[in-house]
């Protein structure tokens, strides 16, 4: 989406900042013991009270109302009663959500409790790759600049990127212009960031896999080849200067 009015800025900004706290409310919300269902449905009371509605429930009838991801998951992970949160779980929680004709998006991975699993190296260097690339973004510069830069320092840290999931941009629906923000330099992009454009940036950060594969749900993408993969994401404003982070208050950075 392109800001054209105040009220576009207005708008994007408000549904940024509900999914953004509804995000940290579902995150500090966690405890061992819990369903992901439970966590889920705290989510949706959450954007419901906002006046909120799920993103990927009104695009793709996903059979939750955010994400909810565990360990060896990579994205698209159902909320169910018999998945059972325990201590040192790698979890993403991903929400999106569509609020007066506005939509946003973020997501974060963490570890829950003690990282009695080792997965905190992971995480941190996600939340890292994430501020490289939002750093790097303002008008006119490459796209393919910032994919490459993303994987040059996954690869630095020992780690590969995830190629078949990428940023977009956001707005007036789910994924619109610019599509595919990829994670990695892909040969002959030759588009730029352009001021003015609202986009969801996002790492995804694996431990051995370059692409996912769908399990038997028709849902949940787990690794190629196995490992646990870290996601970062927030919704910007590019500038000609530094962008505007819309879901700041997600806390993904604290």
């Amino acid at each position: 989406m392109l800001i054209e009015s105040d009220n576009d800025l207005k708008g994007i900004s408000l549904a940024s900042e509900v999914v953004a706290l509804t995000l940290k409310k579902m995150r500090d919300h966690c405890k061992p013991g819990m369903s992901t269902k439970e966590i889920d449905d705290y989510g949706k009371k959450l954007l419901s009270e906002k006046g909120a509605r799920s993103a990927p429930k009104l695009t793709y009838n996903f059979p939750g109302c955010t994400c909810i991801s565990i360990n060896n998951e990579v994205a698209h992970g159902v909320p169910s009663a018999s998945k059972i949160l325990k201590e040192g779980d790698l979890i993403n929680i991903d929400v999106s959500a569509e609020l007066n004709g506005y939509w946003s998006d973020n997501g974060g991975s963490f570890v829950l409790g003690n990282d009695s699993n080792g997965h905190s190296h992971l995480v941190k260097t996600s939340k890292e790759i994430l501020r490289l690339a939002i750093d790097m973004i303002s008008d006119k510069v490459k796209i393919a600049d910032v994919g490459r830069a993303m994987h040059n320092a996954a690869k630095k840290s020992g780690y590969t990127v995830i190629k078949n999931l990428t940023g977009h941009g956001i707005g007036k629906s789910l994924h619109e212009h610019p599509k595919e923000i990829a994670n990695y330099g892909v040969l002959f992009d030759r588009r730029r960031f352009k001021k003015g454009y609202v986009v969801a940036i996002e790492t995804f950060i694996s431990t051995k896999s370059n692409y996912t594969k769908t399990a038997e749900d028709n849902w949940t993408l787990t690794g190629d080849k196995g490992g646990f993969t870290a996601q970062h994401e927030h919704t910007i404003i590019i500038t000609e200067g530094k962008p505007q982070i819309l879901t700041l208050q997600n806390g993904i950075w604290d």
